[in-house]
C-alpha cells in the first residue's frame, strides 16, 4: 500500500503549505477526481475477478456435465445388474430386488445431498477480495 512518502506530490513539498494559486475548489475537485478514479479501478477489479471466476466455473461445469452423463449411463447398467443379481443369486422376487436396490440408492443420494448442502453453506460466490478492498477505500474516504 502506498504511503504519504511514496505518493507523488501535487505541486507542493511535504510539510509545506499549498501554493497560493491552488484554491479550495481545486483541491476538492482533485479529491473528487481521485475518488472517482479509485472507484472506477475498483469496478474494473470487480469485473475482472467475476469474469475469471465465471470462466473457471464454466469449464468445471462443462466437464462435470459430461461426467454426469457417462456416470448416469454406467450407473443405470449397474443398478439393473444388481437387481438381477439379487433375483438370480438369492431368489428374491424381482420387485423385492428392485426395492432393495432403490432403497440403497435413495439412502446414498440423501447422504450426498446433505453433504452437498453443507459444502454450499460454506461457499461464498461473491468476489471477497474486491469487496473488502472497496469497503476499506470507502471507509478511508468517509473519515
Amino acid at each position: 500500500m502506498a504511503t504519504a512518502d511514496t505518493l507523488p506530490q501535487a505541486g507542493y513539498e511535504k510539510n509545506s503549505e499549498a501554493p497560493a494559486n491552488s484554491s479550495l475548489t481545486g483541491l476538492v475537485s482533485g479529491i473528487i477526481n481521485d475518488a472517482q478514479t479509485l472507484l472506477r479501478q475498483q469496478a474494473e477489479m470487480l469485473k475482472a475477478e467475476v469474469r475469471e471466476d465465471f470462466k473457471r466455473s464454466k469449464r468445471a461445469a462443462e466437464f462435470g456435465a459430461v461426467g454426469v452423463v457417462f456416470t448416469t449411463v454406467g450407473t443405470l447398467g449397474l443398478i439393473t445388474a444388481l437387481a438381477y443379481l439379487l433375483h438370480e443369486q438369492y431368489a428374491f422376487k424381482m420387485w423385492a430386488s428392485w426395492g432393495i436396490v432403490g432403497g440403497l440408492f435413495a439412502i446414498i443420494g440423501g447422504a450426498c445431498a446433505a453433504f452437498s448442502y453443507t459444502l454450499l453453506e460454506r461457499f461464498n460466490p461473491l468476489p471477497d477480495k474486491t469487496f473488502n478492498a472497496l469497503k476499506e477505500n470507502i471507509t478511508w474516504q468517509t473519515k
